[in-house]
């Protein structure tokens, strides 16, 4: 006889964290979500009753993945960022809460500027910071570049899903090659570009070093080889009294607040997530 969902939920539960994942209830949750199609008010609802032999065969598989390192994202193919659901590949980093602190410093800035704001997000990846100032921001004009066509192919269908084409738009371009003529000026650039240094990633957690993609991560010989372009050769894509915004490692804040004023940059700061680690770095031309 098939487990009922509450079995289903504690089994799926002991194994994560016996793994030694630290999430494993809301991980467990999810997994189970997935395989049922159920919400989690769903699943909770109806943690008394019996599953099916498949439903059981599908937890089962998602479970014994994610034990050998996959992360539940790329499990699901779903995950959520500042309030907006997202397709997720193995072709784009998963979004991560800290990535919210830019958003929310990039809307405080810009709504003290225009309240139709141009916006270009630099190394967008699955789009999850232009669409989220899409979102929030329904008079802004968004352009999110990658240089990854299957991540850009992974934008455009959550520009669709999220019904934000009227605002948003993603193209291929290189973020090591000064902007084009074309492009036009914005009143905000964001980023968060690779930022890890080459000989650290194969030192990270194998749910990012295996998974995650390496072109996504690699920041050059001490990480800051995007930020150090980015400032000098995309400031003259910002408009004056325009912003440029960065997502920092957690020891990278002064190094890049430095590499901002050297290019001319003004009012450079930092912002802080909600571990108090200076997160967001900032500065107007």
């Amino acid at each position: 006889m098939p487990k009922t969902y509450s079995q289903l939920y504690i089994d799926a539960r002991k194994a994560l964290r016996d793994a030694g994942i630290e999430a494993h209830s809301l991980e467990s949750r999810i997994l189970i979500c997935h395989a049922t199609g159920k919400t989690q008010a769903e699943l909770l609802r109806d943690m008394p009753l019996y599953s099916s032999n498949q439903v059981e065969s599908l937890v089962e598989r998602y479970v014994r993945r994610r034990l050998l390192g996959e992360p539940v994202a790329y499990i699901t193919g779903r995950w959520e960022f500042y309030g907006l659901p997202l397709e997720i590949t193995p072709d784009v980093l998963i979004p991560r809460s800290d990535t919210e602190v830019l958003v929310d410093k990039a809307l405080e800035l810009i709504r003290q500027r225009t309240s139709a704001p141009r916006v270009l997000d630099l190394c967008c990846g699955s789009g999850c910071i232009g669409l989220a100032m899409a979102h929030t921001l329904p008079e802004s004009r968004v352009v999110m570049l990658d240089l990854s066509r299957k991540a850009l192919e992974v934008t455009r269908r959550n520009i669709r899903a999220n019904s934000l084409s009227a605002r948003a738009v993603c193209m291929e371009a290189d973020a090591l090659i000064p902007p084009a003529d074309n492009l036009g000026s914005f009143d905000l650039i964001l980023s968060n570009p690779p930022y890890i240094t080459s000989a650290e990633i194969d030192t990270l957690d194998s749910s990012v070093r295996d998974y995650e993609p390496r072109s996504a991560l690699d920041g050059g010989e001490d990480g800051l080889m995007f930020y150090r372009f980015i400032a000098k050769e995309w400031k003259r894509a910002l408009r004056i009294g325009g912003w440029m915004i960065f997502e920092v490692g957690e020891t990278q804040a002064a190094d890049v607040q430095k590499i901002m004023r050297l290019e001319g940059f003004k009012n450079v700061d930092c912002a802080k997530d909600s571990a108090g680690i200076d997160r967001v770095v900032f500065g107007r031309v």
